[in-house]
């Protein structure tokens, strides 16, 4: 796997390009591009991993990402970081690698050319370093020597362009290196613009009613959206494809590469042209060097979508068709993405994932993901970080990896760089010192060991813990106050005015210029103007969450009453709790991270890192064990499972190891049949299935003890699994929109889905649809049998394999009511060659299937005489059997019990069926092979003591079920039930039973087999009991 991950972005140059007036052009343009490349490579040479004034060289500190393709569908708007739990174990569908010095040619398609490339990843993944790699290695000439221009807009940089621009103009603000005649054939070229971190854009994109800009140059170009959580490596990409490019290592073909950061492009005041902004962002050009522009190759990479400040409106924008034409510069963008200007160059942007969304699939060609660092790659990174010495490397990767939180979060590079910078600190000169092993103990000891770091710089003198931090409380606290300002907006790019805000000064951050280089950093940008943010997102929320102690502590909660809706005074329990409510209300799981930190916060030992920054709170109250009672006593229904996880993780980091334990200690058992499980037991298990490193085989939800809301909640643990058995376990809508988003992943190992009899009915195959539909989607099976599902839902399934034809073989909708146009548009489908699909099964359809529960299954029994004991009467034409005394004159016959007081039925099934059996205790009831030994009082004739016969017998002691040696105990049957219902779903290997009152069901328990012939229903009596198979309505 080793070699398979080491992914990068993919290249642009597959499709053969021929430049109008090739060589006067080309000779033309070798000043501007050589301009353009020196920039470049003076630009992204030297970058910083965490600490904003200690740059090192690219090249010594990039480690190779983990990048991967997918489609350019929906995005989920999930929370960034849920993925970490399980993506780094699964292989992504295709096994698609990218590598950056392959980043546009990779996946070009002769037929259909593509001119866009989408990056996604979480912050700090490494987005915008794997953009600053690309564009050097691009301005070293290592590759895409066929690009004439790769121009790099950062999103957060594009919204300070104001009023309209052209996109010449645009281009050359932010590549000043270049002139207006440099790009005057820029439409001829073969151009790369990367759009860096457009979730950190202001700009509105209207992509459906923009103004249209057109060219009479040929579309035959694509984009690329690289997407990426916060801190996992984008921009290190994209500067180590840039220098690259710069040093002649790759993508020579490649005219310019123009590099633009969405954090710098909404400082472009004005209305401007795409050259004007290429040669602002690039000033080593200028405007007769880009005179050619739109005739060279051409790479605009725009850096940062998430932290732009644009507001894209891709539905009503201006069109533009020159580059030349001023617009604004959130205009221009959009246009340059639909490619109604520079046509033929290509789109590089960067993006943290859920920004992503703001930009329309259509235009997007190719959606990467930066996944960060796998196992290998973080024992390489610390390695090479902490050469010459590898005792302390080994000692670190030792603790990282003993810790399932830690190594989860080490994917993430700008983590791995904290962790570095901690635990050199932490480890060396002392064998014995205790070690962070949460999340909350590691951010404290990094602000501690800042402080420190800077107070040894500034001040040279050494203090105690607490002077130090009591000296800097007032500055650190503005910083939190900042960070939870922001957080509650999703803003991580900030400006001088949002510094005064919460009363920082330029002048009190340069002070501090050394420590807030390693939390809080500075960028002079676009027209020299300054932009701040926090190294990483989870630094941000830490600060935050220290903020929003502090105020809760000292009961200053004037900031905090429109976070809590604050009208009355409250205890500091109550704050804390509206707090919990508050955080668990948000959507996508924002926020949660701030709650885990603030009441990691309230644990004694983390107080004592931050000694002197924080207010002690009353030891008495017991703050942090009323609120651990509280987080337990959730039960809220409206709670996603995503957020019951969440609740498990803040447990786990107020150090309150009582469940996962419990969890830890459960997964070692052989047989789990017998433990039961509560929703928050359950919460935890899917935790820790969903970040265990090894798939898993299958989870069936009927195998385990627990309630309908435990179940509920191991929802997310499907999508850790290779094969999900959802039978039978009342799921809803809501469960479906789980299961869809799961399938929707590029990295999800499910291929088989059994969801049969649930009452999903079409409304619920719909939401199914919409994963199903996705070309990311694997799945190979489907079992959608007794789900209640019509026509309509046919159709919605037939359209999502139109969609997805390739991979779904085995499809089961028996028992439903598909009508003949269902069975008509599936059937002709499944003959088409081009589907995959080779198995339908429609079978025992019909509008009588169309009830919930399982009476739509209903089968009548009746019993067999010849099988009869001599002992038992069969009555009301032989549905009824009872024990008598006086032997019955049945006629002999070799399939008759000669000792067991039992009978067997006439028919024999290899379908679904219920059935329901009053009765008169003691008795057995169950069902057999027809094999099964008729004569002697052996086991091997005794219903349930043998390998042919499953049963369950009532007694006035208890009730138990049984297969051979295998006996369960299970809830005796209530005075108010004299019926019992037995389930069975032969093609699943499933027989259940239940008791059943007022016709309700309650589960009892299930077999699970697979059966190799036909089954008979059976009893077993005891002197004075019966036993009658009642009829039962499918209404």
């Amino acid at each position: 796997r080793s070699d398979n991950s080491k992914y990068h972005p993919p290249n642009f140059s597959q499709e053969k390009y021929i430049c109008k007036q090739l060589l006067n052009t080309q000779r033309y343009l070798q000043e501007p591009k050589k301009k353009l490349r020196k920039a470049m490579q003076q630009k992204f040479d030297l970058t910083s991993e965490g600490i904003g004034d200690q740059k090192s060289p690219l090249k010594s500190i990039y480690t190779t990402l983990y990048i991967t393709t997918r489609a350019p569908e929906e995005l989920s708007g999930e929370h960034e970081y849920s993925s970490l739990k399980f993506v780094l174990k699964m292989k992504p569908s295709g096994d698609f690698s990218v590598q950056l010095d392959t980043l546009f040619k990779q996946f070009a398609h002769k037929d259909k050319p593509q001119r866009m490339i989408l990056t996604n990843g979480i912050a700090g993944i490494g987005k915008s370093f794997a953009v600053q790699k690309f564009i050097l290695d691009w301005a070293e000439e290592k590759f895409e020597q066929d690009v004439d221009f790769v121009f790099f807009l950062a999103f957060r940089e594009l919204h300070m362009c104001k009023g309209e621009k052209s996109l010449l103009q645009v281009l050359i603000d932010f590549h000043p290196s270049l002139q207006l005649n440099d790009l005057k054939s820029l439409e001829q070229t073969r151009t790369i613009v990367i759009l860096d971190g457009f979730d950190e854009s202001r700009l509105q994109l209207d992509f459906d009613n923009s103004k249209t800009i057109t060219s009479i140059s040929e579309r035959t170009t694509r984009m690329i959206l690289t997407n990426g959580i916060a801190g996992i490596g984008k921009s290190f990409a994209v500067q180590k494809f840039i220098l690259d490019w710069a040093e002649e290592k790759f993508e020579q073909d490649v005219d310019f590469v123009f590099f633009l950061a969405f954090r710098e492009l909404h400082m472009c005041k004005g209305e401007k042209s795409l050259l004007q902004v290429l040669i602002d962002f690039h000033p080593s050009l200028q405007l007769n060097d880009l005179k050619s522009l739109e005739q060279t190759r051409t790479i605009v990479i725009l850096d940062g979508f998430d932290e732009s400040r644009l507001q894209l409106d891709f539905d009503n924008s201006k069109t533009i068709t020159s580059i030349s034409e001023r617009t604004t510069v959130d205009n221009l963008l959009v246009n340059l993405i639909k490619g109604n200007i520079l046509p033929n160059a290509n789109i590089w942007i960067t993006s943290r994932p859920a920004a992503a969304n703001q930009i329309p699939a259509k235009y997007v060609n190719m959606v990467t993901e930066i996944r960060g660092f796998n196992d290998a790659q973080k024992v390489e990174y610390f390695r090479k970080r902490l050469s010459p010495d590898l005792s302390l490397a080994e000692r670190v990767i030792s603790h990282i990896q003993s810790s399932q939180t830690l190594d989860m979060m080490c994917q993430i590079p700008i983590f791995c760089w904290i962790s570095v910078i901690l635990f050199q600190d932490v480890f060396r000169g002392d064998e014995e010192a205790e070690t962070p092993k949460t999340l909350t103990e590691m951010m404290a000891h990094f602000l501690f060991v800042q402080t420190k770091r800077r107070c040894r710089k500034y001040e040279k003198s050494e203090t105690s813990k607490e002077k130090l931090l009591k000296t800097h409380r007032d500055f650190l606290l503005k910083l939190g106050k900042l960070a939870f300002v922001q957080l509650q907006e999703n803003k991580l790019i900030f400006y001088e005015d949002d510094l005064k805000e919460c009363g920082i000064d330029v002048e009190e951050a340069s002070v501090y210029s050394g420590f807030c280089n390693t939390v809080l950093r500075n960028e002079e940008v676009f027209f020299q103007r300054k932009i701040f943010f926090f190294v990483h997102l989870t630094i941000q929320e830490f600060f935050a969450a220290i903020y929003v102690y502090e105020c809760l502590a000292t009961n200053t909660t004037g900031d905090l009453s429109s976070f809590l809706d604050l009208k009355l005074k409250h205890s500091l329990l109550d704050l804390l709790k509206k707090t919990v409510d508050k955080v668990l209300e948000k959507k996508n799981g924002h926020l949660d991270f701030f709650l885990r930190f603030l009441l990691g916060l309230m644990v004694e030992s983390n107080k004592r890192v931050l000694k002197g920054l924080l207010t002690p709170l009353d030891p008495k109250q017991e703050t942090d064990k009323k609120i651990l009672t509280y987080l337990r006593s959730i039960r809220r229904k409206t709670l996603s499972p995503d957020s019951c996880i969440s609740i498990f993780q803040t447990m786990v980091e107020m150090r309150d190891h009582k469940v996962k334990d419990e969890i830890e200690e459960y997964l070692k058992l052989s047989d789990h049949s017998e433990t039961e499980l509560t929703p928050l037991h359950c919460s935890a298990l899917a935790f820790m299935l969903m970040i265990s490193k090894n798939e898993l085989e299958e989870l069936n939800l009927k195998s385990y003890k627990t309630s309908e809301e435990g179940r509920r909640r191991l929802i997310p643990a499907v999508r850790s699994s290779k094969k999900a058995v959802l039978r039978e376990c009342k799921v809803t809508e809501e469960w479906v929109e789980h299961l869809a988003f799961g399938l929707k992943s590029p990295f999800s190992p499910l291929r088989v889905l059994d969801l049969s009899t649930n009452d999903l009915r079409d409304s619920g195959v719909k939401k199914l649809c919409v994963g199903l539909s996705n070309s990311c989607c694997r799945l190979q099976k489907l079992r959608l049998s007794g789900c209640m599902v019509t026509e309509e839902g046919c159709s919605h399934l037939v359209s999502a394999l139109q969609s997805n034809p390739s991979h779904l073989t085995d499809l089961d909708l028996s028992y439903n009511h598909p009508g003949d146009s269902g069975r008509k548009m599936l059937s002709e489908l499944k003959d088409d060659p081009r589907y995959a699909l080779n198995t339908l099964n429609l079978n025992y359809g019909g509008e009588h299937r169309m009830k919930p529960g399982l009476k739509k299954y209903a089968f009548k029994f009746t019993l067999d005489s010849n099988t009869a004991h001599r002992n038992l009467l069969l009555s009301d034409m032989n549905t009824k059997v009872t024990w008598v005394e006086n032997k019955q004159p049945y006629s002999p016959h070799p399939e008759r019990f000669d000792q067991q007081f039992q009978v067997m039925s006439e028919q024999g099934v290899q379908h679904s069926c219920f059935f329901e059996v009053e009765k008169e205790e003691p008795f057995s009831v169950g069902l057999t092979y027809k094999s099964i030994e008729r004569k002697g009082d052996s086991t091997d004739s005794r219903l349930g003591s043998n390998e042919k016969s499953w049963i369950m017998s009532c007694t006035k002691s208890g009730c138990y079920v049984r297969h051979g040696n295998e006996v369960f105990h299970v809830t005796s049957l209530c005075p108010r039930s004299s019926h019992v219902g037995v389930f069975l779903d032969w093609e699943a290997g499933e027989l259940s039973f239940y008791r059943v009152s007022n016709d309700n069901l309650t589960f009892l328990h299930t077999f699970q087999e697979c059966f190799s012939d036909a089954l008979y229903a059976a009893v077993e009596m005891n002197p004075q009991s019966y036993a009658h198979f009642c009829h039962v309505t499918r209404s």
